[in-house]
């Protein structure tokens, strides 16, 4: 399924009237019965329940206006808060807005105090709550009456169905300009909307319930439409089937260069997550001083030693031995552990314009090309990056505040310029591709947020490179990942570690193949 920025919907309605002759009040009345089904959904049953429908002066506000008569068929007891001036209407939205007061549905402007007082009575008294304040042509601050009723709404009211977007989350980046609708379900029409998947907007949004509010399926399915869900289905088609006679070395053989003094764990975790990803061999490269300990935790881990320039700290003196090891793999993990020394980062970026084979950058391999980010585009190979935000913002040389506020585009542009696919790690980590592609995970859960989860992440996409090809292998270890971080938390819930993801890989990848 496609993910819509806000322009690319607008051109979708555009067409829709253009070439299908499907007009805007076709598509008023079907956004319109799809919020009513929302609200029906959430309260059980619609019949005798109290609603309080808002409605601003937009077509989300005759959206609105359209469920309200749906909720009225369904014997719903509705009244309509109105904030905006009416006159700014349009054609579709001021028709549905003159039926309701045909039918006799109370309309209240908010003006005097005293309106928003009764407001603030009904919707402690209400049993569901419609907004459909502000759409998905909102930018820039709220007006003073726009957030005081959003505030309003979020002290008192209970089961709110967002239409769309919630009101006052930016449709585009998920931000939020200054306080935003909290609701139970969001409604969102013909695609979801990108902001929906960042937060503050993913957490005001709930629960999304997707309606095609009869759009034509060729054009949700523009190949314009570079944003996509990355479900069961694209994972499934992903898998790659293993041949009967397979044996280790067709499997995937890792080259993992990691771990230092005091991080061992971050090059075991990556290590073993090489091999329960589906790989059949791993090398890990590491400094010696520390190579004992990470070989008495890795049974099924060769472990090669490397020269260190102090204890546990490497730098260029083991580029030889490292480009020793190439010839042995297909693949080439660098970074879970590795330290931050300048030493170490200049060792990166030399070996890694030796690799020909597909590379994974992570952790402190990333941190290596900050201030040097002009060298990735040499590079000669497959090349994938595993930031979290902090990493990506560093990268940049932006804050991560400013990432946040348009992380979409920041990591197609990025990934565009360095040549680089981009698995850049949030509540929704998606993965950006040097041709515009952006893919949006469908797992994962707030319990993953521990230390370590990132490792087993770069080791799964590094375990599934050579099978899967590194493309498929960026975005099937995302969802494999996001799966057993998911298993993981019906057991442990906010105490999960990052262990138990690693642990459930293989069970991911099974159900995965199974459909169970």
């Amino acid at each position: 399924m496609k993910i819509a920025l806000a322009e690319e919907m607008r051109r979708i309605d555009k067409m829709a009237a253009e070439v299908y002759g499907i007009d805007e009040t076709l598509l008023m009345e079907n956004a319109g019965r799809a919020a009513a089904d929302a609200l029906t959904g959430l309260l059980g049953d619609v019949q005798g329940r109290t609603v309080c429908a808002l409605a601003g002066s937009g077509n989300n506000g005759g959206d609105a206006y359209a469920a309200v008569r749906h909720l009225l068929s369904r014997g719903a007891k509705v009244a309509i808060y109105a904030v905006g001036n009416i006159d700014h209407l349009g054609a579709a939205a001021k028709k549905n807005y003159e039926i309701c007061k045909k039918l006799g549905v109370p309309i209240r402007f908010l003006k005097e105090d005293r309106d928003w007082e009764k407001l603030r009575i009904y919707l402690r008294l209400a049993d569901g709550v419609l907004d459909g304040i502000l759409g998905t042509g909102l930018k820039g601050p709220l007006r003073e009456t726009e957030e005081r009723l959003i505030r309003m709404v979020n002290e008192e009211a209970r089961h709110v169905v967002a239409i769309d977007v919630p009101s006052g989350v930016d449709a585009d980046t998920g931000t939020a300009h200054g306080v935003a609708i909290l609701a139970e379900t969001t409604a969102t029409f013909g695609l979801p909307k990108a902001g929906l998947f960042f937060c503050p907007g993913a957490a005001c949004a709930g629960k999304i319930v997707v309606d095609s509010i009869s759009l034509p399926t060729s054009l949700l399915e523009d190949k314009g439409i570079s944003q996509e869900y990355m479900d069961d289905a694209m994972a499934q088609a992903l898998l790659p089937a293993r041949a009967a006679d397979a044996h280790k070395g067709v499997c995937g053989r890792v080259l993992a260069v990691a771990g230092s003094r005091g991080m061992t764990g971050a090059a075991a975790m990556a290590a073993a997550a090489v091999l329960k990803a589906g790989a059949g061999i791993v090398t890990l490269a590491t400094a010696d001083s520390v190579a004992d300990i990470l070989a008495s935790k890795l049974t099924e881990v060769m472990t090669n030693p490397l020269p260190e320039i102090r204890s546990g700290v490497l730098g260029e003196t083991a580029i030889d031995a490292l480009a020793a090891l190439l010839p042995k793999c297909d693949t080439v993990l660098i970074g879970p552990g590795l330290g931050r020394a300048s030493e170490t980062g200049a060792l990166v970026r030399r070996f890694a314009a030796r690799v020909q084979a597909p590379l994974i950058l992570d952790a402190d391999a990333l941190y290596a090309f900050c201030g040097h980010t002009e060298e990735l585009a040499k590079l000669g190979n497959p090349l994938i990056m595993t930031p979290h935000l902090g990493e990506m913002a560093e990268l940049l040389g932006v804050k991560a505040g400013q990432l946040r506020e348009n992380l979409v585009a920041h990591a197609r542009k990025a990934s565009a310029d360095w040549r680089a696919i981009l698995v850049v790690k949030s509540e929704c980590t998606i993965v950006a591709f040097p041709d515009g592609r952006v893919y949006f995970t469908s797992k994962g859960n707030p319990s993953m947020a521990t230390a370590g989860a990132g490792d087993v992440l770069a080791g799964a996409v590094a375990g599934l490179a050579k099978e899967a090809g590194p493309e498929a292998a960026a975005l099937l270890g995302v969802y494999l990942h996001g799966f057993a971080g998911d298993l993981a938390a019906e057991e442990k819930a906010e105490g999960l570690m990052a262990g138990d993801i690693l642990e459930r890989l293989p069970e991911a990848r099974r159900r995965l193949k199974t459909g169970a």
